[in-house]
Parts: structure tokens; C-alpha cells; sequence
């Protein structure tokens, strides 16, 4: 009953007075729930990472650094949320809890007498004000791809949207001087200092030298000209290189000792559900990846292939209720990218999964590579089938639901985790 009155109040109104009245309610919900529990942000150092990829990573390379150098952190990320050592997976299938999770988050962290809080932002949660209140200390922008269109309509807007966590003044930024988007963020100022990184010349925190290995990577980073980093870490690919860098950049404007930086960015041996490689002794590669975007799926390709001897085999599909028209695009990509693709379903939500995939394969075949598709709707067959035909040397990709405990299928929440189902694949084929 009450959400066919909100559905005609909806229709009785002008789209614009929805906005305002939905709003001033979002702004009033994140007052009340916060002095509900005590305003329990103030007071906190509050670092913020925002971007389109790579944000999971980022957070827990800048928590690993900040607890090397004895700091004591919370973190809320997208895989995992910790409060002073303590870890759990995040099984919320969002990156910003609601907001009182958050705001008992907050008075966690509080209560733990935290040093610093590393926080994953989304454009969805600052346009719903959920930082309202919330005192940011550092704000780092990953970068700017295609996503969250369904809900923004416009990469104008998307930025738009992101742009509000500069808004809130924080005393630092961190911004990546490569992004096609750097001169639209570039414009808000910092409180105390503004530092950039990348390849770019005038990149800050430059990027010098890389070196990519099946099992990680190794970079080169000069900040200003002077304090050079050594850097390694076992999370393979060159975005994982940007991820680092960034965490290195705050750190280092937040005066971690440089010793903190390179100890803290090897201590992170991995990220549930980013790269992660799930089962050993097959003769090849089974790696699970959160990557759900255009730009995350081209990246993690090129990734794959540059450390695979054969094929790379990926086993992919589209969310539901989401930007439609990535869809086409990520199916291009895959067709350019990879070597064989078992087309699957992922999230469908209240969509039609057949109509999801139709519209990945559009892209698909439009690049010309239908004969290298198998269309398979059940998630489990369809890595089953990747599996089976897996031969020494190849790396198998499962891609769009990375660390997630469940899926929404026809309204209907099921438990699922990509790296359980190819382990018991897997312990079925060595059994």
C-alpha cells in the first residue's frame, strides 16, 4: 500500500519537485540517524576514495600502508569492512551501507579509537548525501569510465555526482593526472594540498618504470621529483600499479614514512574478488573478478593476457536494472579481447536474463566473433563448460560478481559466490 502511494504521488508531481522533496528527505534521514547515534563521524579522520574502478583496491592498499606505519584503521570497502584488525566480508551487495549501517560503522570506529577511517564512496552515495556530516580528510579520485548510467543519465552528471565529495572541503586530494576527466576535478581546491598521479609528465606522484608478472607487479614512483619508491605487490596488472600509486600518494601527503608506503603496499596479498586466483594444480588459471564495467573489463583483459602462455576463456554476462546500454559495449570488448566466451547470466534483478544477454551478444556479434561464443543461461554449467575445456596454460576469467555472497534473480535473493563454485568445480575434477 505504501509504495503505490509513493508511486502516485511520483506520478502526481513534477519530475523536478520529486527531486527536491526526495532531497530534502535524503538530507533530513541523514541527521537523524546520525544524531540517533551520536554523531559518531565527528571527530574521525576520514580518508575517501571515489571513482568509477579500482576503488576496492585502493582502500585496502591505503589501509595496509596506514596500519604498517602502526596507525589504527577502519575500513569499509566493497569486499571487506574491518574495524582494528577485525575483518569480515562485506555481504551487503553495496559499496555504501545504508545509512544507519554506516553510521554504526562510524560509532565502531569511534568506539575503537581509530587513528583513520578508509571509506569507498559512490556516486549513488553522495548523490544520497550519505557523507552528509561526515568530516573528510582525504578525497582520491580514482577515475571516470562508463557506469551508473541508469541512474545519472549523463557522464556530465556522473561527474557531477562524484564532484560532491570535493564539495565537502577536504584538507587533501588525490587525483589521477591520466583520467580523460582531470581538468574537470582539477578545478576544486584543496584545503592544504592538492596531489596528482600517473604516467603524465606533470603527474606529481609519477609513475617511472613497471614491470608486470603472473603474480604481480613492480613500480617505480617519484614523488616530487625527490622521495623515489620502490614498489611491489602480488596484485598482477598495471591498474593494480594506479591503485598503488594513489594509496602511496595520500599516505605520503598524510607524512607516512616512506618505508611505511613500500612495506604497506607489499603487505596486501590480495582482494577477495579482485584478480583472485581461487584454485591451484589444474594446469591453468581459474581468476574471479569484480569487473562490471566497460573500462574494468577491457583493463582485466589485458591484464589476463599479457601473463597467459595459451587462451584466455571468460565467462561473463550484465547486471540487471543497470545502465543497458554497457551492455553492447562490454560484449565488443570481450569479442576483441578474449580468446573464447561462455556468455552467462549474472544479476538479472526483475529483468529478462535472455534480453541481458541478447543485448552483450548484439556486441558481440557486431565485432564478428559470434563463432567463438557458447551462450549458457545457468552460471554454474557455464563455468563448468569453461573448465572442461581449459587446457594448460590458459587462464579462465569469471567476471561481474567478484567477492558477492548472493544474487538477485527474478526478485529473488540466492546465496552465490564465483570462488565456492569453481572450488567445488574444481575438487570434483581432481577427486
Amino acid at each position: 500500500m505504501k509504495q503505490k502511494l509513493v508511486r502516485g504521488v511520483r506520478k502526481a508531481l513534477p519530475s523536478e519537485a520529486v527531486s527536491q522533496i526526495e532531497e530534502v528527505y535524503r538530507k533530513g534521514r541523514v541527521k537523524l540517524v546520525s544524531a540517533r547515534y551520536g554523531n559518531p563521524a565527528k571527530g574521525l579522520k576520514v580518508i575517501a576514495v571515489t571513482g568509477t574502478n579500482g576503488k576496492t583496491t585502493t582502500v585496502n592498499y591505503i589501509n595496509e600502508i596506514l596500519k604498517e606505519a602502526k596507525f589504527k584503521t577502519a575500513m569499509f570497502s566493497t569486499a571487506v569492512v574491518e574495524v582494528d584488525g577485525k575483518r569480515k566480508l562485506n555481504d551487503l551487495n553495496m559499496t555504501v551501507a545504508d545509512t544507519a549501517i554506516m553510521q554504526r560503522f562510524f560509532r565502531d570506529a569511534k568506539m575503537a579509537h581509530v587513528d583513520y577511517v578508509v571509506l569507498e564512496v559512490t556516486s549513488i552515495a553522495l548523490h544520497q548525501h550519505k557523507l552528509d556530516g561526515v568530516p573528510v580528510l582525504a578525497a582520491i579520485m580514482t577515475n571516470l569510465t562508463q557506469d551508473h548510467l541508469d541512474a545519472h543519465k549523463t557522464m556530465e552528471r556522473y561527474a557531477e555526482a562524484k564532484a560532491k565529495l570535493f564539495k565537502l572541503e577536504p584538507e587533501f586530494i588525490i587525483l589521477n593526472r591520466d583520467d580523460e576527466w582531470f581538468d574537470y576535478f582539477n578545478q576544486f581546491p584543496a584545503g592544504a594540498q592538492k596531489i596528482t598521479y600517473g604516467k603524465h609528465e606533470d603527474a606529481e606522484a609519477k609513475i617511472e618504470y613497471t614491470k608486470l608478472y603472473k603474480k604481480g607487479s613492480e613500480a617505480t614512483v617519484v614523488i616530487d621529483h625527490q622521495t623515489k619508491l620502490e614498489l611491489a605487490t602480488a596484485l598482477p596488472g598495471e591498474y593494480n600499479i594506479y591503485n598503488l600509486t594513489a594509496a602511496a600518494a595520500v599516505s605520503y601527503v598524510l607524512g607516512v614514512p616512506v618505508n611505511d608506503i613500500v612495506e604497506g603496499v607489499a603487505n596486501l596479498e590480495g582482494v577477495p574478488g579482485r584478480f583472485e586466483r581461487v584454485v591451484d594444480g589444474l594446469g591453468y588459471d581459474v581468476i574471479v573478478d569484480y569487473a562490471h564495467t566497460p573500462d574494468a573489463l577491457d583493463k582485466l583483459l589485458e591484464a589476463a593476457k599479457s601473463i597467459t602462455k595459451n587462451r584466455v576463456i571468460l565467462v561473463f554476462g550484465a547486471t540487471g536494472d543497470r545502465d543497458k546500454s554497457k551492455r553492447p559495449i562490454m560484449g565488443d570488448i570481450a569479442a576483441k579481447r578474449a580468446d573464447r566466451i561462455i556468455l552467462t547470466d549474472e544479476e538479472s534483478y526483475g529483468e529478462d536474463p535472455k534480453a541481458i544477454r541478447d543485448q552483450v551478444m548484439e556486441g558481440i556479434e557486431q565485432a564478428g566473433a559470434g563463432a567463438k561464443v557458447t551462450e549458457i543461461a545457468d552460471r554454474r554449467e557455464a563455468i563448468e563448460k569453461a573448465m572442461s575445456i581449459a587446457t594448460k596454460g590458459d587462464t579462465i576469467l569469471v567476471t561481474g560478481m567478484g567477492h558477492e555472497q548472493y544474487r538477485i534473480v527474478n526478485g529473488e535473493k540466492l546465496p552465490w559466490n564465483d570462488a565456492v563454485v569453481v572450488r567445488e568445480i574444481a575438487s570434483n575434477i581432481k577427486s
